[in-house]
């Protein structure tokens, strides 16, 4: 089971927003280029974000996105769920799922349901504002990156 390039670049966006914000709004436009991100496929990411309101539009001059929330009050979980249709090994857990035939007999439903509770559980263990100290840290090990700013304090 695999994770959808959706909901990689929409945590890698949030920790970069997170990152960079300091509150001030940050651009689409500044977080595809310090992420390798397609600008149109973040529009759409943050219209979904802003939709679960996880994040926060700025119009006008110096407008861009905020974070909605503390980032220590932000899980992956939340920002994985924010662009995923379903997260769930296999799809007879998916909820509006058709209940499947096998259903009171299968002998694997179990492990299933107890795998994409764990993968919940997991990613909703981690909240944005640790990511954040990892990249700092990371960060922190690199030497000057061109183009890339500071990240915020």
């Amino acid at each position: 089971m695999r994770l959808s390039t959706k909901a990689q670049y929409a945590v890698r966006a949030m920790v970069d927003l997170a990152l960079y914000s300091n509150g001030r709004p940050i651009t689409l436009k500044e977080i595809a280029g310090r992420e390798g991100i397609p600008l149109s496929y973040l529009e759409q990411l943050f219209l979904r974000l802003k939709g679960v309101r996880l994040v926060q539009s700025v119009r006008g001059p110096g407008g861009g996105y905020l974070l909605a929330r503390d980032g220590s009050e932000i899980t992956v979980g939340e920002i994985v769920a924010g662009v995923e249709e379903q997260l769930n090994p296999v799809a007879c857990l998916d909820s509006g799922a058709a209940e499947c035939s096998r259903m009171p007999t299968c002998v694997t439903y179990s492990v299933w349901k107890g795998l994409g509770e764990r993968i919940h559980s997991f990613l909703d263990s981690i909240r944005l504002a640790d990511l954040v100290t990892d990249a700092r840290r990371r960060l922190a090990t690199i030497p000057d990156r061109p183009g890339d700013g500071t990240p915020a304090s």
